[in-house]
């Protein structure tokens, strides 16, 4: 199968990572809400961001990765505490890690948009990491601009029976919900508009324009209140069937805010191997090709394919 190396070591860097990240929320989080200096988020965020780029470049030493997160502040003698927090925590997966190996992983992740190159987002969801909510580990491989793997672990999402989940796809070979320690994987796919149930919208919790996106998904002839949620797990929601739309469209405040590729690639690749669609708000495909931003794309409309061009045609509108 295409690509099966690149899914076994994403995935296994992914579930090391969110370890860590839960790991540093159980223990760090209830302190860090009473400073307000979301110092977990930090650690988690280096930590994860150090596992995953280390795994990675020891599996294909010639992909550059383009992460969130540069170790700049961590080499400074006045983080010496942090860098040891973030070290302490790095061990629970990778034993033999020292205080000077960590800066250097993380910044491994300094690399360029290329022909070939992986994203990564160590925490996407701040917030939500914070609160005890949704967050995400979110890896992609990018070749030639087209996503090729993408691997969205979600530690708290709960969905049917199932607590904790990992989204996995391969470009061509379908998309697969799994639980994080990988066991009782079934593929996943988008559901029809018919299925009343789920004929739901998700946003995010706070980003975004919450007015614009309920009024576009009433013309899409969704009438239930949106699931607000942190993070890419709101892809993992469509394409598992869970609802039928994820809108992320800019706000007024911020009328020319573009998009981070890290936020988007590994649940873009989810829902298209689900069956669905991710267009930016004019129908243009988001283009992993260039920068680390998205410069010709705007806002991010994710559905389960069928309602896409009405969901166009009302934002045209």
């Amino acid at each position: 199968m295409a690509y099966a190396k690149e899914k076994e070591i994403a995935i296994a860097a992914v579930q090391a990572a969110a370890i860590v990240c839960e790991k540093v929320r159980a223990e760090m989080v209830p302190e860090a809400i009473e400073k307000s200096d979301k110092s977990p988020v930090t650690v988690a965020d280096f930590g994860a961001q150090a596992i995953v780029c280390k795994m990675i470049k020891d599996a294909f030493p010639g992909d550059p990765i383009v992460g969130e997160e540069d170790a700049d502040d961590l080499r400074t003698p006045d983080m010496a505490s942090r860098l040891a927090q973030v070290t302490n925590y790095v061990k629970a997966v990778l034993p033999d890690a020292t205080d000077a190996q960590i800066p250097d992983w993380i910044d491994q992740g300094n690399g360029d948009v290329s022909p070939r190159y992986w994203t990564l987002d160590p925490i996407d969801g701040t917030k939500g990491f914070l609160r005890g909510d949704q967050y995400a580990v979110a890896l992609a491989m990018i070749e030639d601009g087209d996503i090729k793997v993408g691997v969205l672990g979600c530690p708290a999402l709960k969905l049917g029976d199932r607590s904790g989940i990992l989204f996995v796809a391969v470009r061509g070979e379908g998309a697969l919900m799994m639980n994080m320690d990988g066991s009782n994987p079934e593929k996943i796919s988008v559901t029809s508009s018919s299925d009343s149930e789920h004929f739901r919208f998700v946003e995010s919790v706070a980003h975004g324009d919450q007015e614009l996106h309920a009024r576009i998904a009433q013309a899409a002839g969704i009438t239930t209140e949106s699931i607000r949620m942190d993070s890419q797990a709101k892809y993992g929601a469509v394409a598992s069937g869970n609802a039928v739309l994820y809108l992320r469209l800019p706000s007024p405040k911020y009328p020319n805010y573009r998009e981070k590729i890290w936020d988007h690639a590994a649940g873009v690749l989810v829902i298209e191997e689900a069956g669905g669609k991710v267009t930016d708000m004019h129908g243009k495909p988001l283009d992993f090709s260039k920068e680390p931003r998205f410069v010709d794309t705007q806002g991010v409309v994710v559905s389960n394919g069928e309602i896409h061009d009405q969901v166009l045609a009302a934002l045209a509108s």
